[in-house]
């Protein structure tokens, strides 16, 4: 058949067309032509049609074009190497090596370099030493083609040793050898060893590109000692080199600034940029909203300036910008300009976007305007688990756990493979409710999904069983965990504090200073929590002291209240009130109140009164203080003062919270208030209430433990009515686990001792205080709370 002109030969008529071609389908009609009309094509032709089918896409029909190639070349065999690499089929691109090998058609350079490439993507770094050894048989590894692959194939591996002894015998290196290696030591996170390399690289007087300089940058945007020094050396060989109006660069040097916290420089830079562009406004904007960055309004408001900003030279904002500037709102509060700028959203259609959408939903949460939230998430087209997370995390916030769990049972339904964020945000509702056994379910799925092994994983499992009552699961979680951070010794450190193991929780303070872990201002509340609960008078005041003197700690209100119930607890209620008054949150109620409760405890009535009056004064609408007010006087016996206080409370308005208690069961969570009868089995829990009373009368004195006027409260408080529940469906063994929303009051506190002691069983019970360990008629806080 001769060529249709003006084509000199039917090879470069079907050569024309396979250039032409765009799809596998184009391609097979030629290979189908070509069989037809010209079985004697060249092999140039045949290796353009193998090219053709790499290029679309197809490596099945290139293998089976090879196959039933008459003559074949190296070419051939690179061109089916490359498409499986491509394609991610490592041990396919292998497979044709080794063809290739045994076929004789002597395999170079190129060959080496694909099949490196597949092993590289694949992470096969067995096979890519298969490879390597391969290529010193053959006598290519010495050249820079070859060796460049084999240092990429090594760093990407994981192996940086194996890449720079491959780099260091190379005979020839050029700028790509040296770019390589400078990004693999990024990438393996060993900046002291890129910044030696990036030296020896400029004092060689390699050129530079923008691909490792990129990487060098992402290398200095952490926040460690020394990287600001490098990161303007990095900017000073970027403008050496002439690439200070890349793009990519700028960008990225904006983001190293701003991570770095050096925004004023990020600003600089930002601003010498003659016409930014929107990916330069959506870094700039971003670097004002990090979560390093000490945000305040300016901040914030310098982010939304900027976003003005792009409207103002008509510039298309991206679903970067908006996810950038609701984060700003976010962090500063600014409700109402994120509602504008949820109406810009909608505007340019961006409503879909999972960052989006999850970032609204913050804002609407962090807000406090939770119908907004809810009707955010409603609205959403498509619910990610980024969207879920949000939802899962703003209720935790808000304090909706009940919500927050259902939510997350909802998202499993969905199909949804929840991530790290989202269990240990459902980790923390369970812990606020204090229902264990929800939590060793989703402690069981995060074992299944492989997240036990993080640190944070760890971290949300003690706090969930320290809040819910089992120091010592708390503790065999701890100990589970392969490394501890900062968040993990305080949290175990809190748990023992908060149930009463002074010494436990300073043994473990003191193996984490061995462990050369740092202590925050969390560390050490649970460490003056341990002294006030355990009666550690001097021990608390040393740990106090050496919080600012060693570690440059200050002190917050929460510290400076366990200092005085550490001091209230030894009796010493001058030394506690000389403490406030020398404070400078003297004017604070919270430390006044645990002032007022050591007060009734050493039943100190003149200074009890004199503390009580000034909480009120500083805080006249909160119940808790009239509350323990009115109870220190009817210890007193002072009935007529007892009744002013409560009269005193009607007067000004002040409603004391209902008391509420929970206990988890195998059947779900039953929650009582004082008096409930709603329950289902009322009837079987106040008879076992009256079984269990009837047998501590003989144990409790009237003079000394039950009077009869306490006799007559104990038989409607919720936290008697949940440990009824819990002693008729729980076994002997088990313990019973109680929680409750107020401080537990004396009345029941003895109850609690005298039941524990006749039915002799282990009661724990969980106030905002702490926990109490009741056993054989004694509490773990040995009457003081």
């Amino acid at each position: 058949m001769p060529p249709p002109p003006p084509f000199p030969s039917l090879d470069a008529f079907y050569l024309h067309l396979l250039r032409a071609c765009t799809s596998l389908r184009h391609a097979a009609a030629v290979h189908a032509h070509i069989a037809r009309a010209h079985p004697a094509a060249s092999l140039f032709l045949r290796n353009t049609l193998l090219a053709a089918y790499c290029r679309l896409g197809g490596p099945l029909p290139a293998r089976r074009l090879l196959d039933e190639m008459p003559r074949r070349n190296a070419v051939s065999f690179n061109l089916l190497i490359d498409a499986y690499s491509r394609e991610g089929l490592a041990p396919l691109s292998l497979e044709t090596l080794a063809r290739a090998r045994r076929a004789g058609v002597g395999v170079d350079r190129f060959s080496y370099a694909a099949a490196l490439a597949a092993c590289s993507r694949a992470g096969h770094l067995r096979a890519g030493r298969a490879v390597h050894a391969l290529a010193v048989l053959d006598g290519l590894s010495s050249g820079v083609f070859v060796s460049n692959s084999l240092v990429s194939m090594y760093s990407k591996c994981g192996e940086m040793g194996e890449a720079r002894r491959v780099f260091d015998v190379a005979e020839e290196r050029d700028d790509v050898s040296w770019n390589s290696l400078v990004s693999g030591y990024v990438r393996a996170g060993a900046r002291e060893e890129m910044v030696r390399v990036f030296a020896m690289m400029r004092r060689g007087g390699m050129g530079l590109n923008s691909f490792a300089l990129g990487s060098v940058i992402k290398c200095c945007s952490g926040r460690g000692d020394g990287t600001m020094d490098i990161a303007e050396a990095v900017h000073g060989c970027v403008i050496k080199a002439g690439l200070d109006s890349d793009v990519f660069l700028v960008s990225a040097m904006i983001d190293m600034y701003a991570k770095k916290g050096a925004l004023v420089e990020a600003a600089a830079l930002f601003r010498s940029v003659q016409e930014p562009n929107v990916v330069m406004f959506n870094t700039m904007i971003a670097g004002f909203c990090r979560t390093e960055t000490v945000i305040g309004k300016e901040v914030a408001s310098e982010a939304l300036t900027l976003y003005s900003e792009v409207q103002s030279r008509g510039m298309q904002p991206t679903e970067f910008t908006f996810s950038s500037v609701l984060r700003a709102c976010n962090l500063a509060g600014y409700l109402e300009f994120g509602k504008q700028i949820h109406g810009q959203v909608i505007k340019y259609t961006f409503q879909e976007d999972d960052f989006i959408g999850s970032a609204l939903i913050d804002l609407y949460f962090n807000s406090g305007c939770m119908e907004d939230g809810f009707r955010c998430f409603r609205s959403s087209p498509k619910h990610d688990i980024v969207t879920w997370t949000a939802m899962v995390s703003g209720c935790v916030q808000n304090e909706l756990h009940e919500k927050a769990l259902s939510l997350f049972h909802e998202s499993l339904g969905a199909g949804l493979k929840p991530d790290l964020f989202t269990i240990s945000s459902v980790m923390n509702a369970c812990a606020s409710l204090a229902v264990a056994r929800a939590g060793e379910q989703i402690q069981c799925f995060a074992t299944k999904s492989g997240f036990d092994r993080f640190t944070v994983m760890g971290n949300s499992c003690v706090h969930m069983y320290a809040r819910s009552g089992d120091v010592d699961a708390a503790t065999r979680r701890f100990q589970e965990m392969e490394s501890h951070d900062v968040v993990s010794w305080s949290a175990v450190i809190s748990c023992h504090a908060q149930h009463g193991c002074a010494r436990d929780a300073l043994h473990f303070f003191d193996e984490m200073v061995d462990a050369k872990v740092v202590p925050n201002e969390i560390t050490f509340l649970g460490v003056l929590t341990a002294c006030s609960h355990g009666g550690l008078v001097d021990e608390g005041l040393r740990y106090y002291e050496t919080m600012n003197k060693d570690y440059g700690l200050s002190p917050t209100i929460k510290h400076c209240t366990c200092v005085v119930d550490l001091l209230g607890r030894a009796g010493r209620l001058a030394d506690a009130e000389a403490f406030i008054s020398n404070s400078i949150f003297h004017a604070d109620p919270v430390i006044w109140r645990s002032l007022l409760a050591s007060c009734r405890i050493h039943r100190d009535l003149e200074r009890g009164q004199l503390v009580a009056n000034r909480i009120m004064e500083l805080e006249p609408t909160l119940s808790a203080s009239y509350v323990i007010l009115y109870n220190m006087y009817l210890d007193a016996g002072e009935l007529s003062l007892a009744s002013k206080t409560r009269d005193l409370m009607k007067q000004r308005g002040v409603k004391k919270e209902p008391g509420l208690s929970w206990i988890e069961l195998k059947c779900g969570v039953h929650s009582f208030v004082a008096g409930d009868k709603s329950h289902p089995e009322s009837s079987a829990i106040y008879t076992k209430l009256e079984e269990m009373l009837s047998r501590i009368e003989k144990l409790a004195t009237t003079d000394t433990e039950i009077s009869k006027r306490e006799q007559n409260l104990m038989n409607c408080h919720s936290e008697k009515l949940a440990v009824a529940l819990g002693m008729i469906h729980l076994p002997q063994s088990a313990p019973i686990r109680v929680m409750k929303n107020l401080r537990v009051c004396r009345d029941c506190h003895s109850t609690m001792k005298l039941i524990s002691k006749s039915e002799n069983r282990e009661i724990i019970l969980r106030d905002p205080i702490r926990f109490h360990h009741f056993r054989d008629g004694s509490c773990s806080c040995a009457d003081y709370w």
